[in-house]
């Protein structure tokens, strides 16, 4: 597992995750347990599957979070003119006034007002490989596709497959599109049907 970039208060929000879901979590979940095996027949209780289920997706968090905090690389805030871990970045593509801004860091820093580059992920690496700002740089997808911004829209062409693209837009109504002209303008519009939990 590759280290996570934390924040501090990253980091102390794992470990009361992990106190909780060890403690007293742990024990309401084998208390559960107990009182549906007393209840009978294993084989048709569903209180007992639904319990053993639960069990094991809190296993395996305490197992990632544990896995998380033994190789996490515990960050402050990076300040200055470089982008690093903690920092926030602004994103512009090529041809293009529009920028994303992202938290750079660990999935695990997650907040409802930025959303997370990861350090890991392909174009995290490139941030962290040209932290200068203003400078331009390119970046290769795991899939290889060439990113490009041409008469607003965001277009994708898969290397190694010439005349296949993507054009990824919105349209008057603020929906997102998708379309794939090289498919006799297939056309799919992407709407928001509830706000994000």
């Amino acid at each position: 597992m590759e280290s996570a970039h934390l924040s501090p208060a990253a980091a102390e929000r794992l470990r009361e995750e992990l106190a909780e879901r060890s403690g007293p979590r742990r024990l309401m979940i084998t208390d559960r347990i107990e009182k549906a095996r007393e209840l009978g027949d294993l084989k048709e209780n569903a209180d007992y599957h639904a319990a053993k289920d639960e069990q094991g997706l809190n296993e395996a968090r305490i197992r990632q979070i544990e896995a998380i905090l033994r190789d996490a690389v515990i960050v402050e805030s990076a300040s200055g003119d470089q982008a690093a871990p903690g920092t926030i970045v602004e994103l512009r593509f090529v041809g293009s006034d529009d920028t994303m801004t992202y938290l750079l860091g660990s999935i695990e820093e997650r907040r409802d007002d930025l959303d997370v580059l990861s350090t890991s992920s392909p174009l995290g690496k490139a941030v962290l490989d040209n932290p200068t700002p203003g400078e331009v740089f390119d970046y290769t997808t795991p899939i290889h596709v060439v990113a490009s911004y041409e008469d607003g829209a965001f277009v994708l062409r898969p290397v190694g497959l010439p005349g296949i693209e993507v054009r990824r837009e919105l349209d008057a109504d603020g929906h997102m599109v998708w379309t794939r002209p090289d498919m006799g303008g297939i056309r799919v519009v992407l709407e928001r049907v509830s706000e994000p939990r």
